[in-house]
């Protein structure tokens, strides 16, 4: 089944739209991963109205070459500026910045990208084994289990999104609420439409996102103090000697896209979590002589790697549950449900030629990374040079464009707009955002599987604890709300213990 999925998608995917995009996807990725402040989401959110009027394998192979490329951009940044182009870079720092110090610029880029682009396929190796496997298993799934997976994801995504637990868990349900508007599917009455036709449908979901994260960041932007501020930067391309000494570290280069894979596959773990713990086991792995944090190659190879290993990671519960790994990933299944595919066990059942499209786009985006990230660094370091005055009314047009050319609808450039001010209240509060996106798309599949389960059920709410994996959710559910408390408490009662000390 596996190679006839592959098999049945090479076809889709050889054609010259689609290979063209992904290679596009991945240019603009690395590009958008390199300005701080933006990052793979961005990216993702910003071309999703231009990709969703491409054919399905076209569309999923520019957004996902996005990701990875965005996942990987960030690092160029944080070796030239020491500013990371998106958290995911963040431990990129420790040694990058000193080796572009001590004059070796070219060489920390050109690591980055090559350990970037073999982590990427590391990852993809385990998504084209993994997600059938967990697809096969969850075939059997009813609606009772589903609607405890999407509880499930929903507890994840909240919880682990930074922040207070309490302030993750509202902004799901904000999320959740959102979800609720429009037409209901089971009585066709309407909610929370107010009288107004435009909101039948509830909001589109890329006007909500395009508003809550780029209007926002924007306006974070605009208010700092450094729009007229030019970095100076020398252009520098890195060799393809960088291959070698990538591969020089090769224990490390698996070890760290293991635990990338790993986290990626966790919901709502992602690759700043991956990055710094591959990057505290590499260190603390290392030789002395190695002088981790001064300059040592190893320390690029593992937070790179574990970052777009990360990528691989998180697409297999994505594809083969319809839960999200992270944000970015959200907004990859929201793509898939706009083409009209429903991820999950269905998808690998009706829809193998999708499914072996979406591999091959997603193994083809790291092996295009790595040709496209080591020729073409020099454009990406020129824009790196300008000042954000200039960048920021470009991407608000962007935004705004690709918005109103969803449905030709100025309503929704005022939801966007709407959603905007929400994002910057939400930020200003310090509330996650994620959270109100996972519930956005988790939301429709909770609700109608929950109700379909209590339709089949003879005895109500009991129906998720007479099935076996649907009472088995249930159990980590309560696991995960239980254990969120219990370390809510104890950091707090830690933070009292040293305010009193």
């Amino acid at each position: 089944m596996l190679f006839e999925s592959v098999a049945s998608g090479l076809e889709l995917f050889l054609t010259p739209l689609a290979v063209s995009m992904t290679l596009l996807g991945v240019i603009i990725g690395l590009l958008i991963g390199a300005l701080p402040g933006l990052g793979p989401l961005m990216g993702i959110i910003l071309l999703l109205p231009v990709a969703i009027s491409l054919p399905p394998v076209a569309a999923m192979g520019f957004l996902i070459a996005i990701f990875v490329g965005g996942s990987c951009g960030g690092s160029i940044s944080a070796i030239l500026l020491r500013i990371p182009g998106t958290p995911l870079a963040a431990a990129t720092l420790f040694d990058g910045y000193p080796m572009a110090k001590k004059g070796r610029a070219s060489d920390a880029i050109g690591i980055a990208i090559t350990a970037s682009a073999i982590g990427g396929l590391i990852g993809g190796v385990v998504l084209i084994m993994g997600s059938p496997i967990l697809a096969n298993f969850a075939s059997d799934f009813a609606p009772p289990e589903y609607a405890m997976l999407a509880i499930t994801g929903l507890f994840a995504i909240a919880i682990i999104s930074g922040g207070s637990l309490v302030k993750g868990l509202i902004s799901g349900c904000f999320g959740l609420l959102l979800a609720t508007i429009g037409t209901d599917e089971f009585s066709t009455g309407y909610r929370f439409t107010f009288g107004n036709h435009n909101m039948l449908n509830g909001f589109h979901i890329v006007a909500v996102v395009v508003g809550l994260f780029a209007v926002s960041e924007m306006a974070a932007q605009i208010m700092g103090r450094d729009l007229l501020k030019k970095p100076e930067i020398k252009i520098e391309r890195p060799g393809f000697n960088s291959i070698f000494l990538t591969l020089k570290n090769w224990k490390n280069l698996v070890r760290s896209s293991s635990i990338g894979v790993f986290f990626g596959a966790l919901p709502g773990a992602g690759g700043v979590i991956s990055s710094f713990t591959s990057y505290a086991i590499a260190k603390a792995w290392a030789r002395p002589d190695e002088n981790y944090g001064e300059g040592a190659e190893g320390g690029v190879v593992a937070t790179e790697a574990a970052n777009n290993a990360t990528v691989g990671g998180t697409l297999v519960p994505s594809l083969a549950l319809g839960i999200p790994g992270d944000a970015s990933s959200a907004m990859l299944l929201g793509a898939l449900l706009i083409l009209g595919f429903v991820p999950g066990p269905i998808l690998f059942e009706q829809q193998p030629d999708m499914v072996g499209g979406i591999f091959l786009v997603y193994l083809a985006s790291n092996v295009f990374l790595l040709i496209a990230g080591i020729l073409v660094t020099p454009l990406f370091v020129y824009i790196l040079r300008i000042p954000k005055f200039y960048l920021i009314p470009v991407v608000l047009l962007l935004c705004s464009i690709g918005t109103f050319a969803l449905q030709a609808s100025v309503f929704d450039l005022m939801v966007m707009l709407g959603f905007g001010l929400v994002g910057i209240l939400f930020r200003a509060a310090n509330y996650p955002l994620s959270p109100i996106v996972i519930g956005l798309i988790l939301g429709p599949i909770l609700e109608n599987n929950l109700r379909r389960a209590l339709l089949i059920s003879r005895e109500g709410y009991w129906i998720f604890v007479d099935r076996p994996v649907a009472a088995t959710l249930l159990v980590i559910n309560i696991l995960l709300v239980v254990g969120a408390f219990w370390v809510a408490l104890r950091n707090r009662r830690n933070k009292n213990q040293l305010s009193k000390a």
